[in-house]
Parts: structure tokens; C-alpha cells; sequence
């Protein structure tokens, strides 16, 4: 939890005093440190509340002003909720309707079988991603587990490596050639690794979170040519599958490439991919909800994760209604499909337009560069800093110290680089893309203007 540190805990307390307090030099805290899209003020997907209030509040179903799609969405999912409410417990991977509905969506997606028995819901995709990586780490000393992360890198995965006591092995994303994943670096994590501990498990985040950055199908090919020649379990982390702007980048799913490729990799490769409610066009954060689809999994492995799930009695069953509404929106032709498309479409398309005004923004500014915000939520800009500033900095990582600052006297809150990791001597700090867009427009010139600021204090 590193990134979540310092700079964020001040950002929750400090908004400008109140009368009689100390004076700030802003009139409110801009919070572009989370990826929280409706807390940014973004709106929910009208389908999607409609099913779950309908489920929550039965008595609505009656009601002739709620589309006739939705009440049929609803009374069919209340029909596979013990005693038809949405309060009682449900089996312990989820919902079986749901994860029907689940394993058609993806056979949608990907144009290959999938079947519900290896989909299971979680609460959000982060509780799915923590209890597979349980599954995959054994031994002691040189054979401990090695699990291959990203740098940067998502904290999440960073802390459960170190909670399950497992190693963490870094791999660098190519920041000169937007964030690619090269598997000459992956071969070098590896061998390194290898001298001290057992590497199983490879992680890759896609579209990318912090760098923002969609892989290319070649690049996921040679990675699934990597994980079956180094008998590698690969978790896919996809939960940002819905944002993609960039022209030219598209998002390939990793099942979708393991079984083009054919065999032997289709039949070899293990594969744990996970999505979630909480990001795409849908931000339901709160709801937390998300799945994972296992591919390939030993089947003793699998007996282990049925176990592991079964102790947690069940994911929340408000979360799994609104993800059935995700993977079974409406269809042509039903009542609800024009405005459900047309907000969807409203959401991507503002997201695309503050992905392109972000990265021309900084690129104009001395000492900011900016790789395109391809996918996902988030730039990730490195900075240049002065070495006074470095030195002044304390004990604190330089970009967390350029990050104070700039809270201190923007009112702007962002995440230091320095918590995501970095390559040694370069610094960086995530923000989302997540505020209005005139809002977000303004920040982006203040905090240009403040780093030139900080920069000449410190030359």
C-alpha cells in the first residue's frame, strides 16, 4: 500500500480551512488519485442501477414507468436467489444464472467455449486476484514462490506477495516504447530469480494501471510462448478491457490468444484472467464486484480453490446482480438499449478525449513527458527534478516530495511514481483522467505551472 501513503492521507484532510483556520492558497482539494469514477462525478449507467433496484426493492417490479427489460432482468435474477430475495447467502462461487450468464459473455468476447464451472465471482476483482496468488505460493528459502510483477506496478499485487510471503520479482515495462512489455526483460527477471527463489507465477496488467498502456497482440503471444516454455502460471489481469482510445491499440484478451494459438499452448498454459464492475464504462467501485475465469488449472489446484472458496460463504449478492446487468446488458431492439448504448458510448468517448488532452497538455510542458494514455485510467508522466530538489527531499522519495508540495499549494492531489516503483534516477507520478473535463483541463495547467515553479525554486 505504498502509494496510498503519505500524500493521500493529508489530500483526505486538508481541504481549505474553515473560517478562523489557517488559510489554504486553493479553494478545494482535486482528488485525481484514485481511480474512483463516480466519485470524480461520473454517472451511473441507468440499466444497471434499474436491475438492482428492482432486486433490492421487489415491490418496484410493478411499477409500469421501469423498462420492461429491466423488470424481465430482475425477475429472473430474484427466480435463482434462495427465497427470490437478493438479501439471502448464494453459493459460494456466485450465482449459477450469473455465472452462465458470465461464461456467454465471454464466449462473446473471446469466440471460444467457456464454461461456468471455471468462472468464479469475487468481491471485486482484487479479492480474486489476492486468493489465486494464495493458491500458487509454496516452499521455503531458494524454492519459495517467485511471482513476476510489472514496474510500475499496481500496489495490490506488491502487498499480497509480501503478505503471503512469497518474492516479488520486478520486470521493467519499456517506458521508451509506451510501456511495451519486452520478453528479453521477462527472460532476464527470470534467470535472475532463479538464483533465489522458484518463479511460478508471471502477472500482467492489460491495459496497464499505472502506465496506461495496451499491449500488443504480438507482445501477448510471445508471453504465452514464454509461460509454456517456462511452465509459468499467468494471471491476466483485464479489469480496464472496456477502456481503450488510442488509434490503433485494441484489447486482446489472453484467452482469446492462448487458444488462436492453438496447441500446445491452448491445452498446456494455465491461465487465471479477472474483470470487474468497478472500472470500464460501469466505475461501480462500491458495488465491489468482479470474477475470474481459471483456464488450464491442475485439477488438484482447482479442488484447493473450490475449498478456498467455499470459506467465504459467498461474494456480496448486490454485487453479483450488477454484474449480471454488465455481462447481460440489453440487447437490439429491447427498450432499454438506445439510452444503455448511448450512455456507455458517452463515457468512453469523454474518457478518449481526456486520454488525448492529458497527453497534449504535458507533452507542451518543459520537464513533463507524457507517453499516450492508450487504455485504462491514468497517465503515468515522468518529471524531471532538480538535484536540489532531490537532495532537500529528506528521507522522502523526490517525487513523493514533489508530490507534497504540489498538495500543499495547488490543492492537487496525485500518486508518486516512487509507489508504483521506477527505474532508478527517474521519477514519475499517476493522476487519473477521471475529473470533468474543464476540471481536468485546469488541473493539468496548474500543476504544469507548478512543476515549472518548483523547478526554478530548486535550479
Amino acid at each position: 500500500r505504498r502509494c496510498r501513503g503519505a500524500v493521500q492521507s493529508p489530500g483526505a484532510g486538508r481541504e481549505p480551512a474553515a473560517p478562523g483556520g489557517v488559510p489554504k492558497p486553493f479553494t478545494e482539494v482535486i482528488k485525481a488519485n484514485i481511480g474512483d469514477a463516480h466519485a470524480m462525478g461520473q454517472k451511473p449507467i441507468t440499466f444497471l442501477r434499474q436491475v438492482v433496484a428492482l432486486c433490492l426493492c421487489p415491490e418496484l417490479l410493478d411499477e409500469p414507468w421501469v423498462p420492461s427489460d429491466a423488470r424481465a432482468r430482475a425477475r429472473r435474477l430474484l427466480d435463482a436467489c434462495a427465497g427470490h430475495s437478493a438479501g439471502a447467502y448464494s453459493a459460494s462461487p456466485g450465482i449459477e444464472l450469473v455465472r452462465r450468464d458470465v461464461a456467454r459473455f465471454l464466449e462473446r468476447r473471446d469466440g471460444v467455449p467457456a464454461r461456468h464451472d471455471d468462472v468464479f465471482l469475487s468481491t471485486g476483482a482484487s479479492d480474486a486476484i489476492v486468493g489465486i496468488l494464495k493458491l500458487l505460493v509454496s516452499g521455503a528459502g531458494a524454492t519459495r514462490t517467485g511471482v513476476l510483477i510489472p514496474v510500475p506496478q499496481y500496489p495490490l499485487y506488491s502487498a499480497a506477495v509480501a503478505e503471503l510471503d512469497a518474492v516479488p520479482v520486478a520486470y521493467y515495462l519499456d517506458e521508451e516504447r509506451c510501456w511495451a512489455l519486452e520478453p528479453g526483460e521477462l527472460r532476464r527477471a527470470l534467470a535472475a530469480a532463479r538464483r533465489h527463489c522458484a518463479p511460478r507465477v508471471l502477472c500482467i496488467i492489460n491495459p496497464g494501471n499505472p502506465t496506461g498502456q495496451v499491449q500488443s497482440r504480438q507482445c501477448i503471444e510471445d508471453i504465452i510462448k514464454l509461460a509454456y516454455e517456462e511452465q509459468l502460471f499467468l494471471m491476466a489481469d483485464e479489469v480496464y478491457q472496456d477502456n481503450v482510445y488510442a488509434e490503433g491499440s485494441a484489447f486482446h484478451s489472453f484467452k482469446k490468444v492462448l487458444f488462436e494459438l492453438g496447441s500446445p499452448y491452448k491445452d498446456v498454459v494455465e491461465l487465471a484472467s479477472f474483470h470487474s464492475v468497478s472500472k470500464g464504462f460501469m466505475g461501480e467501485c462500491g458495488f465491489r464486484s468482479g470474477f475470474v475465469e481459471v483456464v488450464n488449472m491442475d485439477p488438484e489446484v482447482r479442488e484447493q480453490l473450490i475449498k478456498m472458496v467455499s470459506v467465504r460463504l459467498c461474494p456480496p449478492v448486490p454485487g453479483q446482480i450488477i454484474l449480471d446487468a454488465m455481462v447481460a446488458p440489453p440487447e437490439p431492439g429491447e427498450p432499454s438499449y438506445e439510452r444503455f448504448m448511448a450512455e456507455k458510448q458517452e463515457v468512453l468517448s469523454a474518457l478518449a478525449h481526456k486520454a488525448r488532452i492529458t497527453q497534449e497538455i504535458f507533452n507542451q510542458a518543459p520537464g513533463i513527458h507524457c507517453n499516450p494514455v492508450q487504455g485504462a485510467m491514468y497517465s503515468f508522466p515522468r518529471i524531471e527534478l532538480p538535484p536540489r530538489a532531490v537532495q532537500e527531499a529528506l528521507g522522502q522519495a523526490p517525487d513523493a516530495f514533489f508530490c507534497m508540495k504540489l498538495l500543499e499549494e495547488t490543492g492537487i492531489c496525485v500518486v508518486p511514481g516512487s509507489g508504483f516503483g521506477q527505474r532508478e534516477g527517474t521519477y514519475h507520478f499517476r493522476m487519473t483522467i477521471l475529473p470533468p473535463a474543464e476540471k481536468l483541463r485546469e488541473l493539468l495547467h496548474k500543476l504544469s505551472q507548478f512543476h515549472a515553479k518548483f523547478t526554478r525554486e530548486f535550479s
